[in-house]
């Protein structure tokens, strides 16, 4: 049994740990906050962009461009979108895990987070390059890995393009998401459910019917020059959905780490008093057996 010093130890130890976990949390609820709020504002956006181009699509239904392109795939390429830092549940691995099943010799791979860099390189595959992102994304920081995506795709270095990010939806809940960003073979959509949520929080009603433009100087330019744009906001987008993830998994990994602290100073301050109490019994069984020799 540990000594009374050992248990007093152990015990500043757990409650050092406690204020850590207790700060940690707290910083990430502030960054949470932030992220989820930008996240949850980029969407409206995101859905006017994708309804737009969507008419476009129904009035040039024969535009081509290079970003469409559909070619046999040899070559892939997978941008993760992972942490900077650890400390958030299990986050990355539920995200990780998602790279698995790609083809290491087929397959290249971009990462946005060191978390994702180092797990390429762990299982000793291909990293073509690493990007970092700030607590809060920008959308500069979207356009130059979109830039360097759609270049291996129009070289022809690659013949696909993957996303994998962590997709927010509460913050108690966040799932590990893939989409294709290349070639565009249909305008990317919100998951339903969180759009139509985010109607009902902020009142407002979308019309599904289509509606009729007038383009200079025609549909098919104004769609072309759209492309790019398009790709760059999807991206940002998918990176402040993953910012939000992150912040609302670390800070629910720190408030879980600081009540299970609390329980475990509990349990410990508990058994500190019955050994104390015990050593003070022991001790009084001492004196009084010695006084009782004595007087004998």
């Amino acid at each position: 049994m540990a000594s009374l010093k050992e248990m007093r130890n152990r015990i500043g130890s757990v409650k050092a740990t406690q204020k850590i976990t207790k700060a940690m949390q707290m910083v990430a609820a502030a960054k949470m906050r932030k992220a989820q709020n930008a996240a949850l504002a980029g969407r409206p956006y995101t859905e006017l962009l994708n309804q737009m181009l969507g008419n476009l699509q129904k009035d040039v239904s024969d535009f081509t461009h290079p970003l469409m392109e559909v070619r046999p795939v040899k070559k892939t390429a997978v941008l993760i979108i992972s942490t900077d830092k650890g400390l958030c549940g299990a986050l990355n691995t539920n995200l990780l895990r998602e790279v698995l099943p790609y083809d290491k010799d087929s397959t290249l791979y971009v990462s946005a987070g060191r978390k994702g860099a180092q797990f390429v390189h762990r299982t000793r595959r291909t990293l073509k390059a690493e990007f970092t992102c700030k607590d809060a994304p920008e959308f500069i920081e979207a356009r130059a890995i979109s830039r360097l995506l759609q270049e291996q795709f129009l070289s022809g270095e690659v013949d696909k393009v993957d996303v994998l990010y962590t997709n927010f939806i509460s913050t108690i809940r966040q799932e590990p998401t893939i989409r294709q960003l290349l070639p565009i073979v249909e305008i990317h959509k919100l998951d339903a459910d969180l759009v139509d949520k985010d109607r009902s929080a902020a009142g407002d009603k979308v019309v599904d019917h289509h509606i009729e433009f007038a383009y200079e100087p025609t549909a098919a330019s104004v769609m072309g020059s759209l492309m790019p744009h398009y790709l760059n906001y999807l991206l940002f987008q998918f990176m402040l959905e993953a910012k939000a993830s992150e912040h609302s998994s670390r800070m629910v990994a720190m408030k879980n780490a600081t009540d299970n602290a609390k329980q475990l100073i509990k349990d410990l301050t508990l058994e500190y008093n019955k050994v104390r109490q015990a050593a003070i019994t022991s001790e009084l069984l001492e004196i009084t057996t010695a006084a009782m020799a004595m007087d004998n």
